[in-house]
């Protein structure tokens, strides 16, 4: 393969992109990387854990000043829900929405952004605040949806999970008595300072004994996930069971 890409590569013209996908990081010491950092400009889009949104605002402002557009904040809030960690499809939508400009200065609004953009109403940070506010009815809606759309299991999982660390490491922060937004930040992993606001309040009924039991049914999920356990059974029973210790 070295051999190949240290004859293809010099003749590619300058103005090709060629799109990778890798599950890890490339390896710096291996002789195809170091090809491809010699003949090419890399630009790493590494995906976003969906429970950082803070993360996936800063991908849209970045993506939109790139293409040239102006978004109103309401309407870059709006898209962080509706495309989420698709970096592929931000650029999709947000190209729409500059065809669509009748200038480069025009602000985009939420209205505009709601008619053009193409969203999914579910996703599953809804489904984690559905636990978490006890609605067993919502939740099962919310995780058939998912799996019909082919959401992977195991990312549903791994997002359930992460939403409900951060809940229990801020409830923690709180039980010992700390103030500081930013403290409480810097321990529960989040980027943005004013997020613990909105988290606070969300966790306001739930006691850090609760949050802590939520972690071995999520264990066990990702688990009977692993093991390869009928993925919409697994997901009913465990997000049941969540309901009902979160309600």
């Amino acid at each position: 393969m070295s051999e190949e890409l240290a004859r293809s590569l010099p003749q590619i013209p300058d103005t090709t992109a060629l799109v990778m996908t890798h599950s890890s990081k490339p390896n710096g010491r291996f002789k195809a990387t170091k090809l491809l950092q010699k003949h090419a400009e890399i630009r790493e889009f590494p995906a976003i854990p969906p429970w950082k949104p803070e993360l996936m605002g800063d991908r849209v402002r970045e993506v939109a000043q790139e293409l040239g557009l102006r978004l109103t904040r309401d309407c870059g809030e709006f898209l962080v829900e509706a495309v989420g960690s698709n970096t592929r499809q931000l650029y999709n939508e947000l190209e729409k929405l500059r065809l669509f400009a009748s200038s480069s200065d025009q602000l985009i609004s939420l209205e505009t952004a709601a008619m053009l953009v193409n969203t999914s109403t579910q996703n599953s940070l809804q489904l984690a605040s559905a636990i978490r506010q006890g609605d067993v009815g919502k939740a099962l809606e919310l995780v058939a949806d998912l799996l019909g759309r082919n959401e992977p299991a195991l990312k549903i999982s791994a997002t359930l999970v992460g939403q409900f660390r951060t809940w229990l490491w801020v409830r923690l922060m709180l039980d010992g008595g700390e103030r500081d937004n930013r403290a409480i930040a810097t321990a529960a992993g989040i980027g943005n300072p004013n997020r613990i606001y909105f988290l606070q309040k969300e966790i306001a009924h739930l006691s850090q004994a609760k949050l802590l039991q939520t972690l071995p049914l999520l264990l066990e999920l990702e688990s009977s996930l692993k093991l390869g356990k009928d993925e919409l059974a697994t997901l009913q029973t465990q997000v049941i069971r969540l309901c009902r210790l979160c309600a």
